[in-house]
């Protein structure tokens, strides 16, 4: 009979995931994770083939504690709940932050679903029913660039008073105000 299995194939990616979001995901390798479970190297390779395998379950988990917490902002404006979240992931997550956002990774390539997704979540606000998926990837586009800047100040602590979460919301709603009434506008001008 086979011995049974001392970690889970999660426990690992809980292991590796606490290893990332202090040290980063580059410091993430199969020894550091068998020393943080205090086990030997081989419950991570009867989990995973290689520590590539790991490090996409490790970003996968990062994109779930995001996804959570665009869910658990629930303003009743899914756009400003996604920018809420981004912030929030910022502040909680540094070192994370930097090295999904501010890198090449080649974890973190932005997919059809994952765009078909935001742009759902976009299509539930009341203020951007109107617009057309094209209208919205270019307002999301927009507000990604503005609301990366924003996160990456946040998470390298780059402003040079103290800005509050409340301070940091209304700078979004104002970029994103701004940048609906530009599509409203053109909007307007092509019709």
């Amino acid at each position: 009979m086979a011995p049974k299995t001392k970690f889970t194939k999660q426990d690992i990616v809980v292991a590796a995931f606490d290893i990332a979001k202090t040290d980063g995901i580059e410091s993430i390798t199969i020894r550091k994770v068998a020393e943080r479970l205090g086990s030997s190297i081989a419950p991570i390779y009867v989990n995973f083939n290689d520590v590539q395998e790991l490090l996409q379950q490790v970003v996968e988990r990062a994109l779930q504690v995001a996804r959570g917490m665009i869910m658990e902002e629930q303003s009743g404006q899914p756009f400003r709940d996604i920018g809420m979240a981004s912030l929030r992931f910022a502040k909680e997550y540094p070192v994370l932050y930097r090295d999904l956002m501010m890198k090449d990774n080649p974890h973190m390539k932005n997919t059809p679903e994952q765009l078909g997704e935001v742009i759902g979540l976009m299509r539930q606000d009341p203020e951007l029913a109107e617009f057309s998926d094209q209208e919205l990837q270019s307002i999301l586009l927009n507000m990604q660039v503005f609301q990366t800047g924003l996160c990456v100040m946040v998470a390298n602590d780059l402003f040079t008073k103290n800005v509050d979460d409340e301070q940091m919301m209304n700078m979004m709603d104002e970029a994103a105000e701004a940048f609906i009434r530009a599509a409203h506008a053109r909007k307007l001008e092509r019709n």
